[in-house]
């Protein structure tokens, strides 16, 4: 059994790998493409997902092993709690951004943000059953069938997340939005961003785990999609130079290990032993 999940997970890697840099190849010969719509970009998001498809069909693993349920019973506090987590921490951090005279609020105005935040949610939240399917119903399922430590799952899942986007980073991502993020040179930003990741899935693999099910993981990740990066790339929040690193919400030092702290919170939570999920692997 395990050789067999093992062969998935390795098949599964080298797709994702692969996915991006053929689509840095396909961008290279096929010119006269708009900006954030090409060929190479739609193979770096579909490659991996199909691939994930074809595995769970071949190797006849259930859909609700991999989370699809909702199960919404018992679960109403994650669902809750997913849809919050992002909101609060990002508020905290602007809050104290601001009181340290590090980030300028002023030109962020509710009523305007909350539309924005609605109208892009829907899309988020589609384009987040797919990415969620990777990461946390694909990739996280079968590490959990290795019985893997809760600390190498996290390495494992983080680690290819970023991996993944490592093209996006490096040739994809518009100059202009970079330098809005976090104005460093595409490597350093890649590196940043990739162990961003890795403290984020500690929270995602957790929540995945607890409730047994990906759809609180979609909602979270919808909300942060819709949340976090709109406030700095319209233009909603500046934040001094210099203190990105710390206090940006979408790659600053200080959410990242309040993010950690909540993904371990919710793993003492499901450790304790009077909670264990039917499908998406149980604490240790």
């Amino acid at each position: 059994m395990n050789k067999k999940v093992i062969r998935t997970i390795v098949v599964f890697v080298a797709a994702v790998i692969f996915s991006g840099w053929l689509g840095v190849l396909v961008d290279s010969v096929v010119t006269g493409q708009p900006k954030g719509e090409t060929p190479g970009m739609g193979i770096w998001l579909v490659l991996p997902n199909l691939t994930a498809i074809a595995l769970i069909l071949l190797s006849k693993i259930s859909w609700s092993e991999i989370g699809f349920k909702p199960k919404f019973q018992g679960n109403l506090r994650w669902y809750l709690a997913s849809v919050l987590i992002f909101p609060a921490v990002t508020a905290a951090v602007l809050l104290l951004g601001a009181a340290a005279k590090w980030v300028d609020l002023s030109a962020l105005n509710p009523r305007l943000f909350f539309l924005a935040f609605c109208s892009s949610l829907l899309a988020t939240f589609i384009n987040d059953i797919l990415e969620e399917t990777l990461w946390r119903g694909f990739l996280t399922s079968r590490l959990v069938k290795l019985n893997l430590k809760d600390w190498h799952i996290y390495l494992i899942v983080g680690f290819v997340w970023g991996i993944w986007h490592l093209p996006y980073y490096l040739v994809f991502l518009p100059a202009a939005q970079m330098q809005a993020i976090l104005p460093v040179s595409r490597a350093l930003f890649a590196t940043v961003a990739i162990a961003t990741m890795m403290c984020w899935a500690v929270m995602f693999v957790e929540l995945y785990r607890v409730a047994g099910s990906l759809w609180p993981c979609i909602a979270m990740h919808a909300v942060e999609d819709a949340l976090v990066n709109p406030l700095i790339l319209s233009g909603y929040v500046t934040i001094m130079a210099g203190r990105e690193i710390l206090v940006s919400p979408i790659l600053g030092i200080i959410p990242a290990v309040l993010y950690i702290a909540v993904g371990l919170g919710i793993r003492a939570y499901r450790t304790r032993g009077s909670h264990l999920p039917v499908t998406a692997g149980y604490g240790r």
